[in-house]
């Protein structure tokens, strides 16, 4: 799953053996204390349900999770899509504490950190994965747990079997300074002089979730296809040899500083600094018309997560109204949006705040991120050296 503002560039990113022990550390840290494994309770009969029915309905589920008191989530910075809110939000509701450690971890972390726990009261309850990671770990790591709210989720957005569900995506942008530079109307712009030396892509495209799509869609903007994206390294190319490409990974500290005038990032980090700068810099967002890329993250619980019970409630949270609003909060486009407007539960003025977009969003499948993966990894190092 993406790198960006709140999720650095290790936030999407592959994992080396000293980055996944320390990653499993800070677990250690900030989760002591959680109570054991459901291995070692009565049979841990809260780690084969499938659903609130299983406990007896939802006010049983919310007891059984009161019980636990406790859940470990990771990889969720609180200004990433809101998390901060979710989390404190489910804290209030429920009296549990949530654990949450490593917040810029990738996803591929938040999968070792589960194994190296396994076991112990230390390993995550769930995750927020992207789809190549999803897809990658759905038969060893996820749970099977389907929502009540299962329905309103197209099929082709979560597992049949309910070992992963879509929770809400972006589209990929152009967030830029206008005090210092042009509006971008389209991407080629970015290849002009009034961009030397400002243009930074948010972390290395063959690690980060963020960093890919923004290829992708350079690679749309530029003749290419979700089938093709070579046409977008190319961009990246010519970018760089313009002297335009800023090889430094966006903060929000080199935004505000203005280290980093434009950036290539998801719609909901770069107008979340629309909030974060107003009343220091004019900072705006553009999706451009040709090239409008989506990509979902996904929920999953871990099958040896030590609060069964407490990860199965954060997953009814997370996909209820509330939840799905407070995505919507944090500028991302939760996965239930299109059913919660025909009942009337969507947030209108939030909804009404996400950045404009035109036409069809495009969503590489598994086997064009595997392709695309590829051409990147023979040819993006020399195209940016």
């Amino acid at each position: 799953m993406p790198n960006d503002f709140t999720r650095p560039s290790t936030r999407r990113s592959l994992l080396t053996a000293t980055t996944a022990l320390g990653v499993a550390g800070m677990l250690m840290l900030s989760a002591c204390g959680a109570p054991p494994s459901p291995s070692d309770d009565d049979g841990g009969e809260a780690a084969k349900a499938t659903s609130a029915e299983d406990f007896g309905g939802m006010d049983a589920l919310i007891k059984a999770a009161k019980d636990e008191g406790e859940l470990n989530v990771i990889a969720l910075p609180p200004d990433w899509a809101n998390y901060g809110e979710m989390i404190s939000t489910f804290e209030e509701k429920y009296g549990i504490t949530v654990n949450s450690a490593s917040p810029d971890a990738s996803s591929q972390e938040e999968i070792n950190a589960a194994e190296q726990n396994a076991g112990t009261d230390r390993a995550p309850d769930v995750f927020d994965l992207g789809q190549a990671v999803a897809l990658a770990n759905a038969d060893k790591h996820f749970a099977s747990y389907k929502v009540e709210t299962w329905d309103d989720i197209p099929d082709n957005l979560k597992d049949s079997d309910g070992r992963y569900i879509a929770d809400y995506t972006g589209y990929m942008s152009i967030g830029y300074n206008a005090d210092e530079v042009p509006e971008p109307k389209s991407l080629s712009d970015l290849l002009g002089d009034d961009y030397k030396g400002k243009v930074a892509l948010n972390g290395d495209p063959t690690q980060a979730g963020a960093a890919f799509s923004g290829v992708v869609m350079a690679a749309l903007a530029s003749g290419g296809s979700a089938d093709d994206i070579e046409p977008g390294v190319d961009f990246f190319k010519k970018l760089n040899t313009a002297g335009n490409f800023l090889p430094v990974d966006p903060t929000p500290a080199t935004i505000a500083s203005g280290e980093t005038p434009v950036v290539i990032d998801w719609d909901y980090t770069n107008a979340q600094q629309t909030v974060e700068l107003k009343d220091t810099a004019d900072w705006r967002v553009v999706i451009p018309e040709d090239a409008v890329v989506s990509s979902y993250y996904y929920q999953a619980i871990n099958t040896d997560a030590p609060n069964p019970a407490a990860a199965r409630l954060w997953q009814e949270f997370v996909y209820s109204d509330e939840g799905q609003n407070i995505y919507l909060k944090g500028f991302a486009r939760a996965v239930r949006m299109g059913a919660m407007e025909e009942a009337g539960t969507l947030d209108k003025d939030a909804s009404a705040q996400l950045p404009p977009a035109q036409g069809d969003p495009v969503e590489l499948t598994e086997e064009q991120i595997e392709k695309a993966n590829g051409i990147l990894g023979e040819q993006w190092a020399a195209a940016v050296s």
